[in-house]
């Protein structure tokens, strides 16, 4: 056999040389005609590999086909906010807190720098013949599912709860991964999990054979729409789900990966199974009976590349077994791999590395200075600020006697990255604690803790502590051992005594002490206790802001410097209390979601303070609209503080009359928009037709005759939680009706 090393130096010396030994490498080709000339040379033998070793260990990377040159490739890398596993990267905030800064242009950046990482090391890996696990240029990213259940443990992935929003978010991601080369592609993205997937982990019951039981209408109105909109964003990669959708496995169903995913929208890229999620279509749901109607079902349906562990061996190795009874077709596998060639080609590997101008990205771009500055940049932005009681916040840039820092994840520096995070070196990481004891001269610290559960509680540690405290940081939440792929929450509730930890301080700190309660979690937290008492003056939802958390926060507190101030909002309702949130097996999104939720949240989707105020002004809309069409309407927001500032500009609809269900208000424009002090910028918004229409069982998506209310604020109209600044109302109506299709 000729080795992996021998076969890609020959490879390039080809390439380099313009040697085109095969019309694949012929570059003046189309991509369709050289893609159709080397799956025309592989045989079924040559294929099945290539299909079925997508996974880790034993199972990645796909093997060489050394008679044509071509090297092994590595389809799973995780990009979700750094380089993930893979050696040193840059570890930016987790993907809930991306959301919660509501930029498509943060998104964008952070993206493209994650993209330039896992492109340079590329480049290296390849030079010095390393493949496998997370050294290629497939990203598993972004994670789109809706944030329909505050209890489900990978929250921290999403962006959030509102389809809009994340449609919008995972759009500029997958650009800023992918780059805008017209002829290569920089990192492919990987929208996942589709679909319907959202909660169980493991309570009550296991995500691997859950079957999530979804209405046609919450399918099209609140599971589809993100990934319809990643889809159009021109994402190469899409992730198939462990859960049955309506009684069949995602990875094995034709309507979701065939009907609606490549008929209906369009889409041109490959279907990857979720790890193991092939073998769970016979093993966990008991759809099939065995390994070859396993391999059928899924390859027909859709499915092109099995992720699968180190140490089982891939379903897809069955696949010569079912052509052979007749289950499978040849011509079906080699449209299969077609499409994973593509990408391949697509990425550049069959190109000389001269014409591919990511081929140059320096290994120098990795945790880089601009990088990190990124980093403390997304950080900043992601902050909401939940409470801010008689302007407590910003504190003074001083140094102050005596400060201290308690609770659970003061220095903890797994707990503050998010999972999937990088291996980000140390040196420029930064805890709530190395962060906050600058401002300073003397810090004095305590756990209370050891672990985010906080079952071990010292109670002397934490009053020792914040004696003689000017100001106290108590720092409680989740982390990601009470939150995460696998681990479910069980209700709202701080965990252990976490809450008795926050009640220590609030009494034992003297009495003029400023206190400060700072979260790190994904998802909601009954924090009432805090929301209420007079003497937490502030509340901060940090999420996991990864390696710049305590630089990040040093800066917020004191509005120190550029994106210093509070902009981030909630990308998600902050329920008040468990007894809000319907089971998670329930897939119905009746009472879920500020679309549908009809109680009083402790802070609802779409709030967060600022250190300045605004105003909105003049809006202006047009009267009506023809069904179908899109309007244009504007607005004027005016800073009416003395300190710059971030607002999110946020336009929602609701609909006056229907004649089906209708969310009772929905999201339709957002834009973070930097206001100086005293100063106002007019922005101008669209509302497409598509925004109007309303999902008709067996008939489709429709625009009815009827009125549009318009609401435009810096939050959600009509709410007890208030940011403090006005909504402006509008409407227009719409001149007749129309039937705007299936999709």
């Amino acid at each position: 056999m000729v080795p992996i090393a021998l076969i890609v130096l020959l490879q390039g010396i080809l390439l380099t040389n313009g040697l085109q030994t095969f019309p694949f490498q012929n570059t003046s080709l189309s991509w369709d005609d050289r893609v159709e000339d080397l799956v025309g040379r592989l045989t079924l033998e040559e294929i099945m590999p290539q299909m079925a070793r997508g996974g880790s260990g034993n199972n990645g990377p796909t093997p060489p086909i050394s008679r044509l040159g071509i090297g092994p490739y590595s389809w799973n890398t995780e990009c979700l906010h750094g380089d993930g596993d893979a050696g040193p990267a840059t570890s930016f905030p987790q993907a809930i807190g991306l959301a919660a800064a509501w930029s498509k242009s943060l998104l964008f950046d952070v993206s493209e720098a994650i993209a330039k990482e896992v492109r340079a090391k590329y480049t290296d890996f390849v030079k010095h013949n390393q493949y496998g696990y997370h050294k290629g240029l497939s990203c598993f990213t972004p994670v789109i599912n809706i944030m329909r259940d505050p209890l489900w443990g990978r929250n921290q992935e999403t962006y959030g709860e509102d389809p809009y929003l994340s449609g919008q978010l995972s759009a500029k991601f997958v650009k800023g991964l992918q780059g805008n080369h017209p002829r290569y592609v920089r990192a492919n993205a990987g929208c996942k999990h589709f679909d319907a997937h959202g909660g169980p982990e493991n309570y009550p019951v296991s995500r691997f054979n859950f079957d999530a039981k979804v209405s046609e209408r919450d399918l099209r109105s609140t599971f589809y729409p993100a990934f319809r909109t990643c889809v159009k964003a021109g994402s190469m990669n899409i992730m198939c789900s462990y859960n049955r959708l309506n009684g069949v496995p995602a990875c094995a169903n034709k309507h979701l990966l065939t009907d609606v995913l490549r008929t209906e929208w369009g889409f041109k890229g490959y279907v990857v199974s979720d790890q193991m999620a092939v073998i769970n279509v016979m093993r966990q749901h008991h759809y099939t009976n065995s390994l070859e109607d396993t391999v059928a079902a899924c390859v027909n349906a859709g499915c092109n590349l099995e992720l699968s562990n180190g140490g089982s061996r891939p379903v897809f190795n069955s696949m010569l077994d079912a052509v052979k009874q007749g289950k499978l077709k040849e011509s079906v596998i080699r449209a299969r791999v077609k499409e994973l060639f593509y990408t391949r080609m697509r990425l550049g590997e069959f190109d000389p590395p001269s014409m591919n101008p990511y081929t140059q990205i320096p290994l120098s771009i990795v945790e880089s200075k601009a990088h990190q500055d990124l980093a403390i940049k997304a950080a900043l932005k992601s902050f909401v600020l939940l409470k801010n009681s008689q302007n407590l916040l910003p504190l003074q840039k001083q140094q102050y006697n005596q400060i201290a820092v308690v609770g659970p994840f003061i220095n903890n520096v797994k707990q503050i990255m998010g999972d999937y995070a990088a291996n980000t070196e140390s040196k420029y990481i930064k805890t709530p604690l190395q962060g906050l004891q600058a401002l300073s001269k003397n810090t004095k610290s305590a756990e209370g803790c050891s672990q985010p559960a906080c079952n071990d509680y010292d109670a002397n540690s934490i009053k020792q502590a914040i004696t003689a405290a000017q100001v106290v940081f108590v720092c409680l939440g989740t982390g990601v051992a009470l939150e995460r792929e696998f681990v479910d929450r069980h209700d709202l509730e701080l965990a252990g005594h976490q809450l008795q930890l926050l009640q220590d301080a609030v009494t034992n700190a003297p009495p003029s002490a400023r206190i400060i309660l700072l979260l790190f979690s994904a998802a909601p937290l009954n924090v009432q206790w805090a929301e209420q008492n007079p003497r937490v003056g502030a509340i901060i939802q940090s999420f996991f802001p990864a390696q710049s958390t305590g630089e990040a926060l040093r800066r917020a507190i004191t509005n120190d410097g550029p994106d210093a101030n509070f902009g981030g909002r909630l990308p998600f309702t902050w329920y008040a209390k468990s007894s809000d949130v319907p089971s998670i097996v329930n897939y119905s999104m009746a009472g879920r979601t500020y679309r549908y939720f009809t109680g009083q949240p402790a802070y609802p989707f779409g709030y967060g303070l600022s250190y300045t105020t605004f105003s909105y002004n003049n809006l202006n809309v047009p009267p009506s609209v023809t069904a179908g069409g899109d309007i244009q309407g504007s607005i004027e927001i005016l800073n009416t503080g003395n300190m710059a500032g971030d607002e999110v500009v946020q336009v929602y609809i609701s609909w006056s009359q229907t004649s089906t269900p209708a969310p009772q208000i929905q999201l339709v424009w957002f834009d973070r928009v930097t206001i100086p002090a005293n100063g106002k910028k007019t922005v101008s918004f669209p509302i497409t037709g598509e925004q109007m229409a309303l999902w008709l069982d067996n008939v489709g998506w429709r625009v009815e005759t009827g009125t549009i209310n318009v609401y435009v604020g810096g939050q959600q109209p009509n709410q007890q939680k208030s940011v403090g600044s006005n909504t402006v109302q509008g409407s227009f109506n719409i001149l007749g009706s129309k039937l705007l299709g299936i999709y």
